[in-house]
C-alpha cells in the first residue's frame, strides 16, 4: 500500500509515488509507446494517481501519451504538466519563457493534447530570471478562476521565490531533483514548504538511475543526455558509484535492492517521489519500496553517509541549469 500526503494545504490527498514520464519521449535513449502504455496502465493498477509530464517532453509527444492512457482506463489519474521551457524538436538547447501570452497558450495546447478540459497541477517549468513571479502567478491565477487549472505548483525555485508566489495565490507543489545525491533543497526550499503547508515533490528521486548501483558509462545510449551530464561523465561516474557502499550495505540487511532503499529515504523525508521508468520491472520495484520501512538508524545513516555536496559533478549541463533556483 503506497501511503498518502496532502497536496498543499487545500488540495487532495495522493498516493506519496507517483510516475515520472519524461523518459517515455526524450532524454533517455530508445522510446516504445506500446511499452510505455503498459507501464501507465500498471502503474494505474498498482494504486498511483500522480502522473507527470511536460509539454517540453518530445515536444508534447508525452502529453499525448497520457492522452492514450486516460482514454483507455486511467480514471481517477491526477495529472500534473508544466510550461515554460522552450526547445526545438531533437535539441538539448532551451529558452525560458513565461510571458503572459505564453502561458495561456501554452496552457490551451496542453489541455488539447491531454485531452481534458482542466489540469490538476499546472507547474511553472523554470521561473524566467527578470521576469517577476508575481506577474507569472496573476496569469495562473487567472487560469485557475476560467477552471483551465485546479492548482499551481513551481519547479526549482528558490525559497525567495516561493514566498513571493505564494503570497499571490497558493502554490500547492513545488518539484524539484531530491535524492541522496541531491540534497540542496534542505537547506531553504524544503523548510518554507513545511512552513507554508506546501507539497513538495521529488523528481528523479534515484538520481537518474545512479543509484541503482549498476550503471556503467558504455550503457548508455547515445541520444541520452546523461553522456554529458558532468555527474555521470568519465571519472566522475566511477568516483559517485564507489561511494554507494552505505547504500548497498543497508539494502542487503533489508532484503532490498538499492533503488528501493534509495526511495524509501525520499519517502521517509514526508514527500511526493516520482521516480520515472519505461519498463514494468523497474516500475515494480519501484513501487515496492512503498511497503520497505526504514530505521531510524539507517536513516541516520544515509543521511550521514550521503550529506549534501557528496557526489562528484553538478546535476546538469550549464544549458540544462537554466532556471534553477531562480
Amino acid at each position: 500500500m503506497i501511503p498518502t500526503l496532502p497536496l498543499g494545504a487545500d488540495g487532495p490527498q495522493l498516493p506519496a509515488f507517483g510516475l515520472g514520464c519524461m523518459g517515455m519521449s526524450e532524454f533517455y535513449g530508445k522510446t516504445d509507446d506500446a511499452q510505455s502504455l503498459a507501464v501507465l496502465a500498471r502503474a494505474h493498477e498498482l494504486g498511483v494517481r500522480m502522473f507527470d509530464t511536460a509539454d517540453m517532453y518530445g515536444n508534447g509527444h508525452n502529453e499525448e501519451l497520457l492522452a492514450r492512457f486516460l482514454k483507455t482506463g486511467g480514471r481517477n489519474a491526477f495529472i500534473a504538466t508544466k510550461f515554460g521551457i522552450r526547445k526545438a524538436p531533437g535539441e538539448y538547447a532551451r529558452s525560458i519563457d513565461n510571458s503572459p501570452d505564453y502561458i495561456r497558450e501554452a496552457c490551451e495546447a496542453s489541455l488539447r493534447r491531454l485531452g481534458i478540459e482542466r489540469i490538476d497541477l499546472y507547474y511553472v517549468h523554470r521561473a524566467e530570471t527578470g521576469r517577476p513571479i508575481e506577474e507569472t502567478m496573476e496569469v495562473l491565477a487567472g487560469l485557475v478562476q476560467a477552471g483551465k487549472i485546479a492548482h499551481i505548483g513551481l519547479s526549482e525555485v528558490s525559497a525567495d521565490t516561493l514566498r513571493r508566489a505564494h503570497g499571490v495565490h497558493p502554490v500547492a507543489a513545488v518539484q524539484s531533483e531530491y535524492s541522496l545525491t541531491t540534497r540542496d533543497m534542505e537547506a531553504e526550499v524544503l523548510p518554507a514548504c513545511r512552513e507554508l503547508g506546501i507539497a513538495f515533490v521529488a523528481y528523479s528521486p534515484l538520481g537518474r538511475g545512479l543509484l541503482a548501483g549498476t550503471m556503467k558509462s558504455g550503457d548508455l545510449a547515445e541520444n541520452d543526455f546523461r553522456r554529458n551530464a558532468p555527474r555521470f561523465a568519465g571519472d566522475a561516474l566511477e568516483a559517485n558509484l564507489a561511494r554507494l557502499d552505505t547504500l548497498r550495505t543497508i539494502a542487503d540487511q533489508r532484503e532490498a535492492t538499492p533503488s528501493q532503499v534509495a526511495l524509501a529515504w525520499v519517502l521517509a523525508k514526508g514527500v511526493f517521489a516520482i521516480p520515472g521508468t519505461k519498463r514494468l520491472s523497474y516500475l515494480e520495484q519501484n513501487i515496492a519500496a512503498a511497503s520497505l520501512h526504514l530505521s531510524e538508524d539507517d536513516i541516520a545513516k544515509l543521511d550521514r553517509a550521503y550529506a549534501p555536496g557528496s557526489f562528484t559533478g553538478e546535476r546538469y549541463t550549464a544549458e540544462g541549469m537554466k532556471g534553477v533556483s531562480a
